[in-house]
């Protein structure tokens, strides 16, 4: 057997455990909270059933923190707009293997993972965040993001127990959905314009996507 590197920690093999349809997301080991992180982008949602930390970077986007709190599962979703609209609602809903980039997509998608892995229902409880006016010369997609998340909650009977929304900044996100703690952090420096840039380059994807091209930029 090798022997592993002087000064490179091994993670439990018990960390190695991810639910099935996850295997693909970007996971390491984090020896400062001794527990796997899982870093989600825009368009991803990740489910957990252990000690795990789920974490994102939010500016215009939205994440709901979703969790059964009696059997602790939850994860999270992270999504730039918030629904189809128009006539074409039906074929991208139709579409087989949608990304969770819509918010009436991610939600679903989240939910129906968590009760996958055991959640129930009736048991569920949600946190949100983000949305923030990062783009400023665009749309407000953030303040649509967050209007959305509210009244699909309300829609769905889902208890929303905490949220930090809106404002002009960005926010670092970190979930641990054994728990359902969460640690938000306001990003006020030259990362602003980093993360403001690349919402605008993945807004002008989503626009040019072959299957929907509905997006507003200006």
């Amino acid at each position: 057997m090798t022997a592993p590197m002087p000064g490179v920690a091994i993670a439990p093999a018990a960390a190695a455990a991810v639910l099935p349809g996850f295997e693909h997301m970007r996971r390491f080991w984090d020896s400062t909270h001794a527990c796997m992180t899982v870093k989600v982008l825009p368009g991803e949602f990740y489910v957990s059933a252990q000690e795990e930390l789920v974490s994102t970077v939010l500016g215009s986007c939205v994440s709901a923190c979703i969790r059964d709190s009696e059997r602790r599962i939850g994860g999270m979703n992270h999504f730039m707009l918030p629904e189809p609209m128009g006539a074409e609602r039906n074929d991208w809903s139709a579409a087989v293997g949608r990304a969770a980039r819509y918010g009436s997509d991610a939600m679903e998608q989240l939910i129906n993972a968590i009760l996958k892995a055991g959640g129930r229902r009736e048991a569920l409880t949600v946190k949100i965040f983000g949305g923030g006016r990062v783009l400023a010369q665009m749309t407000d997609v953030g303040q649509r993001n967050i209007a959305f998340v509210k009244r699909y909650l309300e829609t769905e009977k889902l208890p929303l127990l905490a949220s930090d929304v809106g404002d002009i900044y960005p926010r670092q996100l970190q979930f641990f959905p054994a728990s359902g703690r969460v640690r938000v952090r306001q990003l006020r420096t030259s990362r602003d314009n980093e993360l403001a840039a690349n919402e605008r380059s993945y807004l002008k994807r989503l626009a040019n996507d072959p299957i929907k091209g509905e997006v507003e930029l200006f």
